[in-house]
C-alpha cells in the first residue's frame, strides 16, 4: 500500500505541470460518460451519487439533499473547495484521497482525461 501511495503522489507531481492547462471541454464530456450512471452535470439532482454541476467552487460535501459518507464528510471539515486541482487529484484515485469513500469509480487515468473533464464541468456551472 505504501508503495501505490508514492507512485499515486509522483503521478500527481508530473500532473501538477498540466493542472492549469485549459482541456476540452468537448472531450471532457465524452469522458464524463463514464461518470454519468452516478452523476449529473447538467441538472442540480443527485443520482447515486451527488450532482457535479457547479462543482468547481463549491464546498466539499455540500451539495443539498445528498447523503455524504463519513469519510467525504470528515475530508470537507476545514472548509475544503472543489477548485481544479483538488478535482484533479480526486479523479486520479477517489478511493486514495478520501479512504472510506462510497464512491467506487477507480479514477480516471489519463491526466489529458481529467483535464477534460474539469473542463467540461466548468461549462456546466452556469446550466
Amino acid at each position: 500500500m505504501p508503495l501505490r501511495l508514492v507512485l499515486i503522489s509522483a503521478c500527481l507531481c508530473l500532473w501538477a505541470g498540466l493542472a492549469h492547462a485549459d482541456g476540452d471541454a468537448e472531450a471532457g464530456a465524452q469522458v464524463f460518460k463514464k461518470c454519468g450512471a452516478c452523476h449529473t452535470a447538467s441538472e442540480p439532482v443527485n443520482r447515486v451519487g451527488p450532482s457535479l454541476m457547479g462543482v468547481i467552487g463549491r464546498p466539499v460535501a455540500t451539495f443539498a439533499g445528498y447523503s455524504y459518507s463519513g469519510a467525504m464528510k470528515d475530508f470537507g471539515e476545514g472548509g475544503k473547495v472543489w477548485d481544479e486541482d483538488l478535482l484533479a487529484e480526486y479523479l486520479l484515485s477517489p478511493k486514495a484521497m478520501v479512504t472510506g469513500t462510497k464512491m467506487s469509480f477507480p479514477g480516471l487515468k489519463k491526466p489529458q482525461d481529467i483535464e477534460n473533464v474539469i473542463a467540461y464541468l466548468k461549462t456546466t456551472a452556469t446550466k
